[in-house]
């Protein structure tokens, strides 16, 4: 798989297809992220992980899930501590992943580790 901006490129050698999708996730960084999250019109659900995390790995499918089942009432961004470690800092994430609903500029909900779809839903509906 390969990541490019807002796309998700599959590549599947041995069938000799390529499949693009569009991401619903957006990603943030540390010179952004006063804009995209913290002045955002909607809530966004912040996924602060690490490429090399196994946890993360496994919330990054679930949380662009719920980023497609949510897309009109909230946005899900991702940060990547090992490259954005001011907004990590702003935050106090000290394990990852970290998942931080912001709505209205500040923080409404926290979920530590890995929660599953449900854990990340039930955050959700504290806002919605």
């Amino acid at each position: 798989m390969i990541l490019s901006g807002d796309l998700v490129v599959d590549e599947f050698l041995h069938s000799g297809y390529i499949l693009i999708r569009n991401m619903a996730t957006i990603s943030v960084t540390d010179t952004d992220f006063q804009e995209k999250v913290v002045s955002s019109a909607l809530p966004v659900l912040v996924d602060f992980y690490a490429d090399w995390c196994g946890p993360c790995k496994m919330a990054g499918p679930i949380l662009e899930e719920l980023s497609d089942d949510y897309k009109d009432k909230l946005i899900v961004a991702k940060v990547n501590v090992d490259q954005n470690q001011n907004s990590a800092q702003q935050y106090d994430v000290m394990s990852i992943p970290t998942v931080i609903l912001v709505k209205d500029g500040k923080e409404v909900g926290r979920q530590i580790g890995f929660a599953g779809k449900q854990g990340y839903e039930e955050l959700i509906k504290k806002i919605l």
